[in-house]
């Protein structure tokens, strides 16, 4: 945890006495937190990280999450812990921050409660926005992310190689959905990372359509798209499938997506602008029949979330580097008809790129 601190400090624009992160309750939780403080357990709503330059960290949460942190604390002993009632955490946080005068903060994930239990708590500090700072130092996984993000996406791999055995006529969006986050868990996940996207025939067609009651038909096009968490890290996975008599379209539909994607996974190396992925995916589309039909940009960041800071299009300026994990994920959407979209996980390398997610990818009929 020290050398995480220590990679914010060395990406601030301008320096600060320390660092503050403060979580609100859930779902306005600062993912930053958990960066900081790697702790596997526990929502944490209250707390607060306060980060200094030499890599220590304090920890200031309530006595409901004092056994979770104080386990975490022992791997780590730039770690301390404070354990408050939450009238007593101002208190707390002006005595970690003695002598503190410029604080930075994740402006872009604070809470206006927060902002002004701050103010209050150190009228006397400067508080300064560090988001762009955290953001940076987050795009770029240790080994421990890596590893985490590495079996996230197995078991997102391993439920993929199953949906087809799950396809039957009359099964509904919504039943799918719920076979694929129940063997995500068999398969070890600690839940899901968004709510999971099941799309039948035309409904293929919205990139982030929410399954409802409609029922799986022979002649259909499928899209599922989901992700596992793996001690707070997740994963981010695609498939698409045909259900029943094949449609030539279709099928060629999906066979641009792959060497769409393809064509971008060829362009992933350190140094290359993100935007050439983007575009290297966007030329075989437009150079097919389906010029125009990919609709959103080929990828995101993936780690503490599912969108972890950040995601390149058309006109990314950030320059690839060796550390960071990322979806390769372009896609073909006709309206009134359906649509194939193919999401895999990858980690840049010194080299090249691994590829996380290894379930099939390929077209694939399933009898009905």
């Amino acid at each position: 945890m020290k050398d995480r601190v220590r990679k914010v400090f060395e990406r601030l624009d301008a320096p600060v006495d320390a660092l503050l992160v403060a979580n609100s309750v859930e779902p306005h939780l600062d993912l930053s937190f958990f960066y900081l403080f790697d702790v596997p357990s526990g929502l944490f709503e209250g707390s607060v990280a306060v980060a200094h330059a030499d890599g220590e960290l304090d920890v200031i949460t309530s006595p409901l999450e004092a056994q979770s942190a104080e386990e975490a604390a022992k791997h780590d002993p730039h770690v301390h812990v404070h354990t408050a009632e939450r009238d007593a955490t101002e208190a707390a946080i002006a005595q970690r921050l003695d002598g503190a005068g410029t604080i930075g903060l994740n402006f872009a994930e604070l809470t206006h409660a927060w902002a002004t239990r701050l103010a209050s708590a150190r009228p006397q500090s400067r508080w300064v926005d560090v988001s762009a700072a955290l953001r940076k130092a987050r795009s770029t996984k240790d080994a421990a992310e890596i590893e985490r993000l590495r079996r996230a996406a197995e078991i997102g791999s391993n439920v993929g190689r199953e949906i087809p055995s799950l396809l039957r006529p009359g099964i509904t969006e919504l039943e799918l959905a719920a076979e694929i986050e129940y063997r995500m868990n068999r398969h070890g996940a600690n839940g899901r990372s968004f709510s999971t996207i099941v799309a039948f025939g035309p409904h293929g067609a919205e990139p982030h359509f929410q399954p409802g009651d409609a029922r799986l038909a022979p002649g259909a096009s499928i899209v599922c798209d989901y992700g596992a968490i793996h001690r707070r890290y997740v994963s981010d996975i695609t498939r698409s499938f045909r259900f029943g008599p094949r449609d030539d379209e279709m099928r060629a539909v999906h066979e641009t997506v792959e060497r769409a994607q393809q064509a971008a996974f060829a362009k992933i190396r350190p140094g290359t602008p993100a935007r050439e992925v983007h575009l290297a995916a966007a030329a075989v589309i437009d150079a097919s029949p389906y010029k125009g039909r990919l609709i959103h940009g080929v990828g995101h960041s993936i780690g503490l979330a599912v969108h972890d800071g950040w995601g390149y299009g058309p006109k990314a300026d950030d320059a690839l580097e060796e550390g960071m994990v990322f979806t390769v994920e372009p896609g073909i959407y006709l309206p009134g008809k359906g649509g194939v979209r193919i999401e895999d996980d990858i980690v840049v390398t010194h080299d090249g790129y691994e590829l996380l997610t290894t379930a099939p990818r390929g077209y694939l009929e399933v009898a009905a």
